[in-house]
Parts: C-alpha cells; structure tokens; sequence
C-alpha cells in the first residue's frame, strides 16, 4: 500500500535526519515509525512482549555484524566500566 503524505519541510528535515542517524531511508523509518504506534497505548508488560514486539518490528536480527551477543554485550560493559570520565565534561 502507498499513501502519500504532504508534511512541513522542517519535519521532513527531522525526519530525514534522525533516518541518517540510523541507516534507514526516510520511507523505511516512517514505516519504523508507524510499528512503535501500538507500543505507545499498550507497553510491553514482560520480556517476552517486548522480544514479540521487536520480531514484528523487524528490530531482532538487523545487527549480523554481531555474532556473540552475550560477548558483545561484555564488551560494551568492559568499555563502559573503563572509559576515561574526563572526556565527557
């Protein structure tokens, strides 16, 4: 289905950048925007609704650079546990 929509230029902008932010075209994170719709009057309540919630969403299975998730997830604490504080003033 295709719906075409006229919305202000500065939105578009936004919209535009925050897809560039992500590494999306502009449709697909309109598209991203629409899914999180139902998320917005009924949150996920447990684990398992939100991991039901990112398959329908497409989230789960977009990061293949990542093998290990577990090891990845250790990493990015091990980063965060020995990052320089000064480097954020």
């Amino acid at each position: 289905m295709t719906i075409t929509l006229e919305i202000p230029e500065e939105l578009k902008n936004e919209l535009a950048n925050e897809a560039n932010q992500v590494g999306l075209s502009l449709s697909d994170y309109a598209l991203r925007l629409l899914y999180t719709r139902p998320m917005l009057n009924a949150p996920p309540k447990t684990g398992d609704d939100l991991v039901a919630y990112w398959k329908t969403a497409g989230v789960i299975g977009t990061r293949t650079e990542i093998a290990d998730s577990q090891q990845h997830a250790r990493m990015i604490r091990a980063e965060a546990e020995t990052r320089n504080r000064d480097n954020f003033n």
